[in-house]
């Protein structure tokens, strides 16, 4: 992993919501900017706006809290960076790749549900699912899932898989289009004959 992934580290809460996309962080991030801002403008732009012990209160609590949240990030960073692989959520994908195969698709969309609440970035599930809802003839959320998995970091590597997936959603939804435009000429010829 590149030492410029570590930089994120010290913003608190930008390591999950950046790499991971939880908003649940939000907040740490929110309220520590708000906290240099008020700092910043307390100390250097309106200075009789707090007292200095205030605004020296300020900093010298911030500072460890910043701290011990830049050592956790540190910490947790591997861990969120890398896929959470567990045999649950191999079997899960096995099991919706079997039901993909045997035509079940409600079943393997229930498996790849499942498996995305374990882990929601995972590059085979999701391509998987934009598989089914091609299946489905569900163009629209295949398309708007790949599109977005493309812009996920996981997915990097992926880029030659998503591609192909988008080549044949792309033919399956010319196909559909010809088709539908065959059975309305020949509905319409059936009806001026009449």
């Amino acid at each position: 992993m590149s030492g410029t992934y570590y930089l994120t580290c010290l913003w608190p809460g930008l390591v999950e919501i950046w790499w991971r996309g939880r908003l649940t962080a939000l907040p740490y991030a929110i309220v520590f900017s708000l906290l240099v801002n008020i700092y910043l403008v307390a100390r250097f732009i309106y200075p009789d706006w707090l007292p200095a012990s205030v605004a020296g209160l300020i900093f010298w609590i911030g500072v460890p809290i910043w701290i011990l949240f830049v050592i956790r990030d540190l910490r947790n960073l591997p861990a969120i960076m890398n896929r959470v692989e567990t045999p649950e959520a191999c079997d899960l994908y096995k099991a919706a790749l079997a039901q993909m195969l045997a035509k079940q698709y409600a079943d393997a969309e229930g498996s790849l549900t499942d498996m995305l609440g374990i882990e929601p970035r995972d590059p085979p599930a999701l391509l998987l699912l934009a598989g089914l809802y091609r299946q489905t003839q569900r163009f629209e959320a295949a398309s708007l899932l790949l599109r977005e998995m493309s812009r996920l970091e996981v997915s990097d590597a992926w880029w030659l898989e998503i591609d192909a997936e988008q080549r044949r959603l792309s033919r399956q939804m010319e196909a559909e289009a010809v088709s539908e435009d065959y059975h309305q000429d020949s509905s319409e010829s059936l009806i001026s004959v009449a």
